[in-house]
This record gives structure tokens, sequence and C-alpha cells, in this order.
């Protein structure tokens, strides 16, 4: 699908420019909080979080006809947040609320096909973030106990009523979001491989783990597999959760993050988070679990071997693959002179396996 012209009359180039590589950014506050549904089932079920102090509250609630907010809808706010830094770097003085844009620019910065199965998806993702409400006392001021709003504000679709195609869209930010980017410190860079994770819970733990190991020192930073499941307002039992969170630290997929399970045998472990580039320089004395496979002789990828592979195979999840070719050379006890290399042959071994 071509991309379209711009708006008739509008300033759209003003506000947002036509970038697909545009430097990404999360707001901080949004990123360690149940804010948002973890499924793509539609949800009903409020969500109902109160710090282990007591002194944080969320509650979400969806509407009827459209559902809590999901956080692949949130991805919309992540481009909204990464326009204002934009904005913010070129020094502009009045930073709107209303963003205007084109569809397509949007779809592509998120890295979702620009298809009418796309579009229509863009339109009931607004209609959610406009439709949820939070409740919170997450930056309350002058006096208030808590605020009230909904992601956005409103948003509009311009459409050709001839092709029945868009012509530009805009949105409006909530108050509370929209302070939340422009106040100091109130944005954090993500890796652009985020829109890539396809699972919910992964994508709430990347950003879990982007707040808080991110800098962080070689340790990285631990947290209780219970406190994950109340941070994640994810609906199910704290059973099941336990169980995908096993699951996701043993795939050990996540972007610039690894993920380690300790106090295995206790009634609640912690689940400790590294960034991939310190991996090695932290190694806490544990006694081996039963059943657990070698422990993986897993290296930091440079820059340059990650472009290479993204040159070739951009729809690959490099970190996952990694992480096996990790396991591949512990169970074997190899450790090659040059790691870089050795991982670009594995992976052309392994890729040209499940393309035959």
């Amino acid at each position: 699908m071509t991309r379209p012209h711009s708006l008739h009359g509008s300033q759209i180039d003003l506000f947002a420019p036509y970038v697909t590589d545009l430097p990404l950014r999360d707001q901080r506050e949004v990123m360690e909080r149940p804010f948002f549904s973890l499924s793509k089932k539609k949800r009903l079920k409020p969500i109902d979080y109160v710090s282990p102090d007591g002194q944080i509250f969320v509650r979400v609630t969806a509407n009827s006809d459209f559902g809590m907010a999901t956080i692949w809808d949130a991805d919309i706010l992540i481009w909204a947040a990464s326009m204002i830094q934009q904005m913010r770097t070129r020094g502009l003085n009045d930073i709107p609320r209303t963003l205007r844009f084109q569809p397509y620019d949007l779809l592509k910065t998120i890295d979702r096909h620009t298809g009418g199965a796309e579009y229509r998806a863009l339109r009931e993702a607004l209609a959610r973030l406009q439709s949820t409400t939070i409740v919170t006392n997450i930056r309350a001021h002058r006096g208030k106990k808590h605020r009230q709003f909904s992601w956005i504000e409103s948003w509009t679709d311009d459409v050709d009523d001839e092709r029945q195609v868009s012509r530009g869209m805009s949105l409006t930010l909530a108050d509370w979001f929209y302070e939340g980017l422009i106040m100091e410190g109130g944005l954090l860079a993500i890796d652009p491989a985020y829109f890539s994770i396809t699972g919910g819970r992964e994508r709430w733990l990347y950003r879990v783990a982007r707040k808080h190991a991110g800098g962080a020192g070689p340790e990285g930073f631990a947290i209780a597999f219970s406190t994950l499941f109340t941070k994640s307002g994810a609906e199910g039992t704290p059973r099941r959760f336990k169980f995908e969170l096993h699951k996701i630290a043993r795939e050990n997929a996540l972007p610039d993050y690894y993920l380690r399970v300790e106090n295995e045998g206790s009634p609640d472990p912690l689940l400790r988070m590294i960034r991939r580039d310190a991996i090695g320089m932290f190694q806490p004395d544990r006694a081996p679990i039963a059943g657990e496979k070698p422990s993986t002789s897993v290296t930091p990828l440079t820059a340059d071997t990650i472009r290479r592979f993204r040159k070739d195979y951009p729809d690959t999840n490099i970190y996952a693959l990694n992480g096996r070719f990790g396991q591949w050379l512990a169970e074997r006890r190899l450790a090659p002179d040059d790691y870089q290399a050795a991982f670009l042959e594995y992976a052309r071994s392994q890729l040209a396996e499940t393309a035959a």
C-alpha cells in the first residue's frame, strides 16, 4: 500500500513527520504499574492495584462496548511519547497535546502492517484508549487525592467518502499522560525490538525490566514473583502466573534483558533482570536445581552483529536465538574464539534448516 498524501489544509508535517526510525520513548510511571490488559481478549474485569506500602493506587475500568485498553494499544502511546520527545529535541516551545498524523506513518513506526485490517485495528485501539478510565493518586497534585482520566481525550479520522480511505488522523492526549511526557526525567528509551514481542506478559515484563534494571549495575534487579503478579494486574491465579514467568525465563527472549529465577525452592521465588551487556559480570553462588539444564554460555551481541543479523533476518528474535546458541555451546562445553562470528554462522545454519 502506498503512503497517503498529507491532509488537505493541515499542518501534519509540523507535528508528525514521516519517520519510521524514530527514537522510541516510553513514559516511566506507566511502565511498572498495571494500567493495561495483558490479553487480546476483551477484558471487562477492573484492575485494582495498591502498592505494598499502601501509598499508591491504580484503578482501571473498561467500557462494556470496547473493553479495556491492552498493552498492544499502548504502542500508540509509545509513538506519542516518542513524537513529543522529538519535538522537545527540535526545540519547539509550544508542544501540543493534539498530534496530527497519517495512520500509515504511525503503523510503520510501531512495526505494524498497513493493510485495511490494520487500519481498522488502529481505530479500535483508539476507541479503547479513549473509553478506558483510570483513577490513580500517582502525580495527584493541588490538594487532590486522585485524578481520573482516559489515555486520550478524543481522536478524529478524516475519511475520504469516495475512496473510503483515511486522509489523516489526530488524537488529543490526556492531561495526566501529557504532563508525564514533558516532565523532567519522565521518558525512557526502549529498543525497537519491543514491538516484535508477541506475548502480553512478555511485553509488560520488558517494560518492568527497562524501568528497574535499565539503570542498574551488573547485578541487575530482583523482584519477587508475588510482587510481579500484583504489579501486572493480570487475570488468572498466582499459580498460573508463576508458571508463565518460569516459561518466559527459560525462553529468555526479551530484548536487552536477561532473566534468571532465584530462590527456586522458596514459596516466593525471585526473578532477576540483568542487562544483556552485563551478563557474566554477576554470578551469585547457588545450588543447582534438580532437572535444571546446564547454565548457558551467552555472550552479549555487539551492535555490528545485531545490525548484520537484522539486515538478513528482520523478523527473527535475535535474543532468543542467542539464548539457544548459548545453551548449545554449554551442552557441548564449547568456547569459540570469535563468539560474534560463531553466532552468525549458527544463526545461518539454524534458520536455513527452518526455511527448508
